[in-house]
Formats: C-alpha cells, structure tokens, sequence
C-alpha cells in the first residue's frame, strides 16, 4: 500500500503530525505498536504542563506561543477543552539557574510576569510551602493540557480528514527506497511511503541507529496525593510548578480526574534504560517515598493518603534539548524527539514542524537550529 507520509509512533508528537499532514491533504499513514492512547510511554498520566517562561532556552518560547495557538485550534476542531490555565510558578533560590532562566526568558519575549518570594507564594497560593528564600517567576498564562485526551482529539481529528492510522501494530524494519522514498515492514503487512516520520518517543534507538547513544530511556514515576485542603488544590487556585529545591527538581499539578494532586521528580530515580522495553512498571516503596518527602516538606496540606503512583519514560539527549530534524543520510526520514522529559507542551507546534519537514521543500519557518541532530552537543557525544 502507498502513501504519502507514514508516522511511527501515535503518541502526543506522532497524533499531532498525522493530523496536520491530514488537514494539508496528504495521504497519512499512523502506525502504534500499543494502544490509542496508552500507559507504556511518556504521554500518558492525565496532565502534562505547558508553561511560557522557559528557563531551558528562551529559543523555545517562539514555539511555545506557536504551540498555545495549535492548541487552540485542535480545541476547536474536536469539540473538547484540552488546555486548563492555572498560571504558572518557576521557583528557585534566587542565583539559581531555574529562576534566572525563567526571568530572562519572560523579559526578553516581553511575557507578563510577576517576582515573588516564597512568603509571597504562600499567601497568594496557601498551598505552597516553599523556601522564604526563593524566587519565583508567576506567569498567567500558564496551565496544563489534558495529555491522552489530547492524543484522541488529534487522532480523531485527522481520521476525519483522511488519514488511516494503525493501532497494536509493530514496525520491524523500514528501508530507504533511494532518496524518494522509504518501506516500511509491520508484523503485519508492509507499506511504501515517499515520506517517513519516526515520533516512537524511548523507541526512538531503536527506529534510528543514529540515535542509539543519544536517546537514552529513563524511568520516572509520577503520584496523586489525596490533599487534605481540597480547596488548595484546585485547578483555580494551584498554578502548576516547576521548583528547585534541595532535594531536586520538582513538577506539579492541580486535581484533576484522578483525586489527588500530581508531582513527579525530574530525573526520579536516575534510572537509565538500556532499551525501553525493561523499566520496572510497578512503583514501588521507595519510589513512594522519595515523592513523599518532598511533599510532606513544601505542599503538607496535600500530603494525604495515595492516590494513585503510575510509571512512565523520559528519553533524554546529552544536553536536554529536543531533536527535530531529518535524517543525515536519509532526507525523506523525518525524527521527531526525543524531548528530556519536557517535550510534551509542544506537541502541537511539533506535529505542524514534521508536516513541513516531511513536506518536498523539507523547510519550515520555525527556528531549528538549536534542535538539529548536527549541534555540537551531540557531535560531542
């Protein structure tokens, strides 16, 4: 069967590509191994952040507005609301990097922001226990996306304009047919298409060798604490947070469908994967309570019975930053990701970017050049 882009991967990139490769009318086929949507990968959980004042590049902030406009038009187009606003806290010490970064980024794309201090914080959100030492960048745009139901939006979305997608369907190889072309072999058939997209999120090593030793898998687990304070928690009056606080770097959300509020640990556990087909999917104890601990010390009035801890993947490049690009030695391969555990905000923005990338010009007017596969970071590596 013949088609004019095949995508690998459904998840929040892949779903979000098919749709705008769809809606410019081209001939688009989805191929997911698992379930649409699933728990196996990095898109699942309920929530994913979306903030504005980038403090891991302010090179991202163009894609971010890009990505709230997207957002919005998928909104419309599937009937169903996928974005929440709850503003947003950035909280550091005050010399740190995440509150440095973050400041930076709101003045120079002229974000509205706020300055407080961690007293501050508390009295405006009384949630919040952070250090009186901090700083923290309050943005109001900021808020959440609801991640699967997202997936199913776009999915749905782009079966209606055309695009036939494949779910429980794993791909074992795929082959360039010159330089116009490309097969790919299923466990269940095989396809020709003249544009391929690889978005297989912690499968990325093993859909490209290319990028075998710089798409490195790791295991995370998030939690949902039943709060104590319901009230504090709800999505009105909890921003979500992005925090640097002695025990790490820490993520979280308001209730929101699962009774409890959501946090998670950047980096959890340190658990590199040497494929992403080993993490342990059971939290455990000890998962538990290094989650525990630092809600017990900065949100108590949430740090009641366990909700619900579920098991999910970052997939991590030497320097954190995304890899969007074509293959070197392959243009009509497109990669997509993998995204160090905070990709999933751009999800819409990077489905219009591996449209145009896997469109006959191969160019888009989004600025890539920090997340090519040439930088030196990853020639380093």
């Amino acid at each position: 069967m013949n088609f004019d882009v095949i995508v690998v991967g459904v998840g929040g990139m892949g779903s979000a590509a098919i749709w705008q490769l769809a809606r410019r009318g081209r001939r688009v086929l989805g191929i997911e191994r698992f379930d649409i949507p699933h728990t196996m990968g990095s898109s699942h959980g309920v929530t994913r952040i979306i903030r504005l004042p980038y403090y891991e590049d302010p090179r991202y902030v163009p894609l971010l507005r890009r990505a709230y406009e997207l957002w919005r038009e998928i909104e419309a187009a599937s009937g169903e609301r996928l974005f929440v606003k709850t503003g947003s806290i950035d909280a550091s010490p005050e010399d740190g990097e995440l509150f440095q970064g973050a400041l930076a980024s709101a003045r120079l794309h002229h974000l509205e922001h706020e300055i407080l201090t961690g007293a501050q914080i508390a009295d405006r959100f009384p949630a919040y226990r952070l250090p009186a030492d901090h700083r923290a960048i309050y943005q109001p745009d900021g808020g959440f996306i609801a991640s699967e139901r997202a997936i199913v939006a776009h999915v749905r979305a782009a079966q209606s304009a055309g695009a036939e997608i494949h779910a429980r369907e794993r791909v074992l190889e795929w082959t360039p047919l010159g330089d116009n072309g490309v097969s790919v072999v299923t466990d269940k058939g095989r396809y020709r298409a003249r544009r391929l997209v690889l978005a297989a999120g912690a499968w990325m090593g093993e859909m490209a060798a290319i990028l075998k030793r710089i798409a490195v898998p790791e295991r995370q687990v998030l939690a949902w604490l039943q709060p104590r304070r319901p009230e504090l928690f709800d999505p009105g009056r909890f921003p979500v947070f992005n925090v640097a606080v002695d025990e790490g770097r820490y993520y979280g959300l308001p209730v929101f469908e699962i009774p409890g509020f959501k946090f998670g640990r950047y980096h959890h556990r340190g658990e590199t994967l040497a494929t992403a087909d080993e993490p342990r999917r059971d939290p455990d104890a000890k998962d538990e309570r290094l989650l525990r601990r630092f809600a017990d010390r900065y949100f108590p009035e949430g740090s009641g019975p366990t909700m619900a801890l579920r098991t999910c993947m970052f997939t991590n490049t030497p320097d954190e930053h995304f890899i969007i690009d074509r293959h070197p030695d392959h243009p009509q391969v497109v990669l997509a990701s993998p995204c160090s555990g905070h990709g999933y905000k751009f999800c819409s923005v990077i489905g219009e970017i591996l449209a145009d990338l896997a469109a006959d010009n191969g160019s888009s007017r989004h600025d890539l050049d920090f997340l090519r596969l040439g930088r030196p970071a990853l020639k380093a590596s």
